[in-house]
């Protein structure tokens, strides 16, 4: 017998279906190249259902980036809790999970160029958002300092300043990887970990590791 959907599982699915199709088009064709109608074309929904679902579509574009964002940092997940201690945190490993999650797919990659350009030509949106990016860092700088403490390590440099460095970073060398071919995940990475050292930070000292930033 098939099975009945409810009306917030109906919800759920045309949700996930728009924001499937309006990632591949805005990746394609860029934020300002992108109209609802061709979003609507490639879900096999109408403008309509956009429109009730999101709103405009800057607001959609901020979602899609959102939940690009959280799917991204959901997939290394399992390769950091993998390890028990900072002999044991394989760079290559990490390496690799960042290189499968973005070398196969330069649309992706175009997705966040897209993102940095949208802000940066709306400095209304970029003020908007001024506080959801700041949470964003805060949150990766959170999620940094409880593994690094967890491996038995402390950090060289505050959290919040390698959150930054990394989001800020992650396109660069994705992008690059691309066009030029370059793959600088692993040197990369070997980079972040020299500003990783073994022992636990003194519980006197600032959490963010700045008191050990010479």
């Amino acid at each position: 017998m098939a099975e009945r959907w409810t009306r917030q599982r109906r919800v759920e699915h045309t949700r996930t279906v728009l924001l499937d199709a309006a990632e591949e088009v805005f990746a394609k064709q860029g934020f300002g190249g992108t109209a609802l109608d061709d979003i609507a074309e490639v879900a096999g929904y109408t403008r309509g259902a956009i429109y009730s679902h999101f709103g405009t579509k800057e607001e959609l574009f901020l979602v899609v980036i959102e939940r690009h964002l959280q799917n991204f940092l959901d997939g290394f997940a399992d390769v950091i809790t993998s390890f028990d201690n900072l002999h044991d945190l394989d760079v290559g490993k990490i390496a690799q999970r960042w290189r499968d999650l973005t070398i196969a797919a330069p649309d992706a990659a175009a997705l966040g160029l897209e993102f940095s350009l949208f802000l940066l030509r709306n400095p209304d949106a970029r003020h908007r958002l001024a506080a959801q990016r700041e949470e964003t860092a805060r949150s990766l700088a959170g999620y940094i300092t409880d593994h690094v403490q967890r491996l038995g390590g402390t950090l060289r440099m505050p959290a919040d300043t390698l959150a930054h460095l990394l989001i800020a970073i992650n396109n660069g060398i994705t992008i690059n990887g691309h066009i030029d071919g370059a793959d600088l995940f692993e040197p990369f990475l070997q980079m972040v970990m020299a500003n990783i050292v073994p022992g636990q930070a003194d519980p006197d000292q600032p959490e963010d590791g700045s008191s050990i930033c010479k």
